[in-house]
């Protein structure tokens, strides 16, 4: 229930500095006469009189503050809603090979990668994400889910020395990281499937070119976002050697060219992020553009309820005025 002149209810506070007035007002008021002594008067029963003089004082204060409740309006609202929504398919791919662990972000790129996805991830519920990671060659790390518990939890697990281990080929096989996430996505029955590939140089492995890759993403109505990470000229970066770590700085070589070409051919957008606070603005980018489409129906039906608390105002002003006037009357 809701109020339309809810102002009027600050009138309530007024209502117990009344009773408090009344019962003073009343003490003072009444004839008294002096005896010796109430001995007498112990044993004496209350009438049924005596035990209904209450009775006017209480319709009065129920009176007021039904008064008051009418004078505030009060509505009842009917409603309802129906909701549909239309989650969006997104595989996110991520170069992982070894000059991601470039400290030109912090900690270093693939680290502030992982950070903003997972910050992505939290704030697309209703989506399908999945993961694919690609070096010189792409697999996919976690297939499409709505379970992002999974998918973060893989996120995380994710080691950032992959290629520099020996567990894939390293190089930067781009064509081959977008076909790997086309596959994934070719066969959704969403009306928006995206890619957001996230790399840091310039494609040099793979058997399909990312023209190619392009091109069958656009084929399949799939759009492809591209980020290019680092930061611009040359960029500190990790070798370990005997009893600790010696830094070199390499230069910063994004074929930005390639990724717009990319972007461009599949309709989606090329970022550059040279920081970590860049490629959030990135990330919240393209959020803003993909956003999960919603319909949504609403209904609402508002009723005066006033008559109600109306007529017992009324009924206990007549029911106060009845019994003064009648059973309950004093004479002076």
């Amino acid at each position: 229930m809701t109020f339309a002149n809810y102002e009027y209810l600050f009138l309530l506070l007024l209502i117990p500095v009344y009773i408090i007035w009344h019962f003073f007002y009343q003490q003072r008021s009444t004839p008294a006469m002096r005896v010796s002594t109430l001995r007498s008067f112990g044993r004496v029963k209350k009438s049924w009189r005596q035990h209904l003089q209450p009775l006017p004082f209480v319709c009065r204060v129920v009176c007021l503050v039904a008064a008051v409740l009418a004078l505030a309006r009060p509505h009842t609202t009917n409603s309802w809603s129906n909701k549909s929504m239309e989650g969006i398919d997104i595989m996110l791919c991520m170069d992982v090979s070894t000059s991601m662990l470039a400290e030109d972000l912090k900690p270093n790129r693939i680290e502030a990668a992982k950070k903003v996805a997972v910050e992505f991830i939290n704030g697309r519920p209703n989506d399908n994400i999945g993961l694919t990671l690609f070096a010189g060659e792409a697999y996919t790390q976690c297939p499409m889910t709505v379970d992002h518990a999974v998918l973060l939890n893989m996120l995380h697990n994710m080691r950032v020395d992959m290629a520099q281990r020996g567990l894939i080929d390293d190089g930067t096989a781009i064509g081959m990281g977008i076909a790997n996430a086309v596959t994934r996505l070719k066969d959704s029955k969403a009306k928006s499937k995206v890619i957001i590939l996230l790399t840091d140089g310039t494609n040099n492995r793979g058997q399909i070119s990312p023209a190619m890759a392009a091109e069958i993403a656009h084929t399949f109505g799939i759009r492809v976002y591209t980020i290019g990470v680092g930061t611009n000229g040359t960029a500190p970066y990790p070798v370990p050697v005997a009893g600790g770590v010696e830094y070199i700085n390499v230069p910063v070589e994004i074929d930005s060219k390639t990724l717009a070409t990319i972007a461009a051919k599949t309709q989606g957008e090329f970022y550059r992020a040279t920081n970590t606070e860049k490629l959030r603005e990135v990330y919240h980018k393209i959020d803003q553009l993909e956003k999960t489409k919603m319909r949504v129906k609403q209904f609402s039906k508002r009723n005066e309820a006033f008559a109600p608390f109306m007529l017992v105002a009324v009924i206990a002003l007549f029911l106060e005025l009845l019994l003064n006037n009648s059973i309950l009357r004093r004479l002076p």
